[in-house]
């Protein structure tokens, strides 16, 4: 096997990976190399209610699946709240008027009136009667009518007031079951607890941490390469990733390129060359899919292979 030059770039656990990008020609052939650091999608869960914590299982390196429930904040105060809000509502309910029945009297008035004045204007036709008794009684229709018309007005503003109402308090239940809701801590992703920050019993307030997640089964390596070798590369491109610090322990993997950043920047301040501190380099992300050796900071070499 013909010798191939590259150099790893050694990085802080507290800044950005660190990356060598070298090359040498085999007979027309590049093989690129660069050096980086693995990372994983990591998600950091926060508490989304106030409470003491009843209950929290989660341990470091505890594998979990989607929405797998880790524990509980105390919700008793919220229930109470819950129960207050349906006992408020159901009093704003009770108070809404049947339109019909508070009119039944008005109507049934005027139906009498109705029928009085059919007989008067019976007896006006055979010249029994006179028309003066059916102007009085139109007269008190249309007064009804109005009074009708008003009342009708009054009680629906009223129900309209009422239903209001109850739809605020409907609303604010809904707010509450939404908050007991999120009083249950999920998990949000699969993957592995990394770090807990909050034990059971400990209080806590929305927006602190609890716990650390991340998703193992893949990983990517970040790494920076030059300007000649970003010309080279392109978002689907495989390329060779290996892991190890020495012959005996080096693993091989299949990377595929994700991501090529669109802007350059220069070389990271801790890489330890003095003259390569002003280069301009390019990161990129390479997707491996993690068979459980690789852990999450090791860092990894790259190879390109560019006609």
């Amino acid at each position: 096997m013909k010798d191939k030059t590259y150099s790893t770039i050694k990085s802080s656990a507290f800044v950005p990976v660190i990356i060598a990008a070298l090359f040498s020609c085999n007979n027309g052939k590049v093989d690129s190399y660069a050096s980086g650091r693995f990372e994983a999608i990591e998600v950091v869960v926060s508490s989304e209610a106030t409470g003491r914590i009843i209950e929290f299982s989660a341990l470091e390196g505890m594998q979990v699946a989607q929405n797998e429930v880790i524990g509980c904040i105390d919700t008793m105060q919220l229930h109470f709240q819950k129960m207050r809000l349906l006992a408020s509502n159901q009093a704003v309910r009770a108070r809404r008027a049947n339109v019909s029945e508070q009119l039944a009297t008005i109507t049934q008035q005027i139906k009498n009136l109705e029928k009085e004045r059919y007989r008067a204007q019976t007896l006006a036709k055979a010249n029994v009667g006179n028309t003066k008794t059916i102007d009085n009684i139109n007269a008190n229709i249309k007064t009804l009518e109005k009074e009708y018309e008003a009342r009708k007005s009054a009680l629906e503003k009223g129900n309209l007031s009422t239903d209001k109402e109850g739809a605020a308090i409907e609303l604010q239940v809904a707010q509450t079951e939404d908050l007991i809701k999120k009083s249950i801590i999920r998990a949000p992703i699969d993957g592995t607890i990394m770090v807990t920050y909050a034990k059971e019993g400990e209080f806590r307030a929305t927006g602190q941490p609890l716990f650390r997640i991340a998703n193992l089964e893949t990983v990517f390596l970040r790494a920076y390469v030059s300007n000649v070798i970003v010309n080279e590369l392109k978002v689907g491109e495989q390329a060779i990733v290996y892991t190890g610090f020495n012959s005996e322990n080096t693993k091989e993997y299949s990377g595929k390129i994700v991501w090529i950043s669109q802007e350059a920047e220069f070389t990271p301040k801790n890489i330890q060359n003095r003259d390569h501190r002003s280069n301009l380099v390019y990161a990129i992300k390479l997707e491996i899919a993690n068979d459980g050796y690789i852990k999450p900071g090791m860092y990894g070499d790259v190879k390109f292979n560019i006609d």
